[in-house]
């Protein structure tokens, strides 16, 4: 009689997806993005715990963004866990004033401290606690807002950074080593662990689009087909192998595409397109190409 299989922990899902998509190397310094909350908790345990079979470093760094008083006690949580598995920890404190385009504001923020602290620290690379179902949501966010086939290609296991480090130098990579498991590998191996972590109210809020995503949308989508979130990035890493190298309007939102495409066209020389937090970016078309210049 053979024994029922049972589904890889969370661990070994991690630990395939470094090696198969080669995140990074033996003696390679990893820094560890970490809010307290379940994901990224999750993720500094179980890199911790591969230090010996994959035999790199890890270095825990979490960001406050001065907009809720809770983010305090919810990094102190993830600092006394890295204490317990013998990793540093250290907070930077920003302050992203409320107002329009915060969460633009707050997530650009973010990811030049954590370049900063790459950079200090000697990190290879930086790791983020995403998962499958936030590649899925995010793919479901990217269509709602009509992006393009590239624009759909989200949450790679390796990716460039968004941000160069504040005082310049090179940029660390972004991996995410948990991007192949649930939440629910997740959630499970936080509680067979018995690991404490902290639960973002904003994660509940049903004005953020996400949120929505999340609680409505993917629970009607599974009713109707079980296996939604593979299927989704499944569509994610297709369009990721297949899309061309450079296109220059791969972040931009269906409704600005065509702007540029008809204004490429008429023969414009030069279009003005708003993108998300505040930016603007003018286009202009020498030779025929399509040229994305952002405005300081």
């Amino acid at each position: 009689m053979t024994k029922p299989s049972h589904p890889p922990s969370l661990r070994r899902l991690a630990e395939r997806t470094i090696r198969d998509e080669a995140l990074f190397d033996r003696g390679d310094r990893v820094l560890v993005a970490c809010s307290g909350g379940p994901d990224s908790t999750a993720l500094l345990h179980v890199l911790a715990l591969l230090r010996r079979t994959i035999g790199h470093d890890v270095v825990g760094h979490g960001i406050d963004h001065g907009l809720r008083p809770e983010a305090r006690d919810e990094l102190a949580l993830a600092a006394e866990l890295a204490d317990k598995l013998g990793v540093p920890f250290e907070v930077t404190r920003l302050d992203v004033e409320p107002g329009g385009n915060l969460q633009a504001r707050a997530r650009e923020a973010r990811h030049r401290a954590l370049q900063d602290a790459a950079a200090r620290r000697g990190a290879a690379v930086i790791a983020t606690g995403h998962t499958a179902d936030d590649k899925a949501e995010t793919v479901l966010l990217r269509l709602l807002r009509g992006a393009g086939p590239r624009g759909l290609a989200v949450l790679e296991p390796r990716a460039p950074a968004p941000v160069p480090p504040s005082g310049g130098g090179t940029p660390r990579d972004l991996v995410r080593p948990l991007v192949r498991a649930r939440r629910a590998d997740v959630l499970l191996h936080l509680d067979r662990h018995a690991i404490a972590h902290a639960r973002d109210p904003s994660n509940l809020d049903p004005r953020f689009t996400r949120v929505r995503v999340r609680r409505e949308l993917i629970p009607l989508m599974e009713e109707l087909s079980p296996r939604i979130i593979d299927h989704l990035c499944a569509l994610a890493d297709m369009l990721n192998d297949v899309r061309p190298e450079e296109d220059p309007m791969s972040e931009l939102g269906r409704a600005q595409r065509r702007t540029i495409e008809k204004a490429q066209k008429k023969g414009v020389r030069i279009v003005k397109i708003r993108m998300k937090g505040g930016r603007e970016l003018d286009v202009t078309f020498p030779s025929g190409k399509i040229v994305l210049n952002e405005k300081k």
